[in-house]
């Protein structure tokens, strides 16, 4: 879905530095804007600036330059627990002295609402994240998964508009991961909150969220839609770090009708849609998705681009065929193909050609 953010920006970081001693920045000028009701992910590797940010956002860190604002409201000067919002960590962070009602209730204490309210309050979410029978329980008596889920509704329980989330499924075994990544998803979007998720894992962050931040070196490399931050990377680093990808090293030879012919270090020459590249004799990154390329002779447009290759390895993994191939001086060349009947099955040490469409290719920054 589009999303307006130019208007109302619900959050909005506004030339927000952070630095620690003084002289290095760990987030430079970085500017966001998110509506009402939006599910952002802020992704990247480690030490790249997003749990800063997330810091920041939620008054545990004091930005060194700029604002934050919440609804039109600078909240810079404001502590953590006057911010309304809510927090969701990787340890669950719930008092193991407290039921499980009472770790719910506590937030609503400390808000002076009233017994009987809060009694209501923490029974519906429990009942939100299907742990309605739990209420009696301690925290040690509880899985890992239940313990997240509590976690959730703690969060949940004084009905903030705004929730934040870092790393909250870190700790969870794949299957238990992939079940709360969609309950988590399915939950914001019912209840119309915003939230502002903190993780290093790139599949989650895809299935999730409604726009991506790439975080690296304290910057914003890219801001999109899932969908376009895999097909569309603006850059090297997004390119490498969404998703897997092949990349074949060259120079710009001429760049016209919104095509870039790329000569490879191998010599050989291909048509890429010039990206960050702007003028001849610039060394390129050129990328090319592995699900893009194809070999089957029958399978290759016309149009479509020709290399030799040399396969080194042909592995099964179920639902797709993973091959690696020594392609124009790169010998980790991957293509992934769908487990068909009429599937060819290579063998290493085979020479063939393979193929894509030069509108799949991607001349971006060396």
């Amino acid at each position: 879905m589009a999303l307006d953010t130019s208007k109302d920006a619900f959050v909005k970081f506004d030339r927000v530095q952070k630095s620690y001693d003084g002289e290095t920045l760990v987030v430079k000028d970085l500017n966001l804007e998110m509506p009402k009701g939006e599910f952002l992910t802020m992704l990247g590797p480690s030490g790249s600036g997003k749990t800063t940010c997330l810091m920041m956002l939620a008054g545990f860190e004091t930005a060194t330059h700029g604002d934050i604002l919440l609804d039109g409201v600078s909240i810079n000067n404001i502590p953590p627990h006057k911010r309304g919002i809510g927090m969701v960590f990787q340890n669950y962070a719930l008092f193991p002295h407290m039921t499980i009602a009472e770790n719910l209730s506590f937030p609503l204490e400390v808000r002076k609402i009233g017994k009987s309210d809060r009694e209501a309050k923490v029974k519906r979410a429990l009942e939100m994240v299907e742990m309605g029978a739990f209420g009696g329980r301690r925290p040690a008596q509880l899985s890992g998964g239940q313990q997240q889920r509590v976690a959730l509704a703690r969060a949940l329980v004084f009905e903030p508009e705004l929730v934040l989330m870092d790393e909250p499924l870190g700790a969870l075994d794949k299957q238990l991961r992939e079940k709360m990544q969609f309950e988590i998803t399915d939950l914001a979007h019912r209840l119309g909150i915003t939230v502002v998720y903190v993780t290093h894992d790139q599949t989650e962050a895809l299935t999730m969220s409604d726009r991506v931040a790439v975080f690296n070196d304290g910057r914003i490399q890219q801001l999109a839609p899932p969908d376009q931050l895999y097909e569309e990377p603006e850059n090297s680093f997004v390119a490498q770090f969404i998703g897997e990808n092949n990349t074949l090293e060259g120079v710009i030879k001429e760049i016209k009708n919104g095509r870039a012919l790329v000569q490879l270090d191998s010599g050989d020459l291909i048509d890429c849609k010039p990206v960050n590249v702007s003028e001849p004799g610039q060394r390129t990154r050129v990328s090319i998705r592995p699900e893009r390329v194809e070999f089957h002779k029958d399978r290759l447009s016309p149009d479509a681009h020709l290399l030799k290759a040399t396969v080194k390895e042909f592995i099964y993994m179920g639902d797709i065929f993973r091959t690696r191939l020594s392609v124009a001086g790169n010998d980790d060349f991957i293509i992934k193909s769908r487990n068909a009947p009429d599937q060819v099955r290579l063998q290493p040490g085979q020479e063939i050609e393979i193929g894509w469409l030069a509108d799949d290719c991607r001349a971006l920054d060396a």
